[in-house]
């Protein structure tokens, strides 16, 4: 069997990551899908994900 319809032989299942609108899309498509609320550490600021970094190696 061909590697890409055997990747889809059965029923597509999808874990959503970050993007809530990419998890509608899922739901409105009729896949099984979950959404997984999740943002960068520190909201993405690098000088305070640092700041954070320093203070989890105490």
């Amino acid at each position: 069997m061909n590697k890409i319809k055997e990747l889809f032989k059965d029923k597509v299942k999808v874990v959503n990551v970050g993007l809530e609108t990419f998890h509608e899309a899922n739901k409105h498509q009729k896949l099984e899908c979950i959404h997984v609320e999740w943002k960068p550490a520190a909201g993405g600021d690098a000088k305070l994900l640092e700041i954070l970094e320093k203070l989890n190696r105490k």
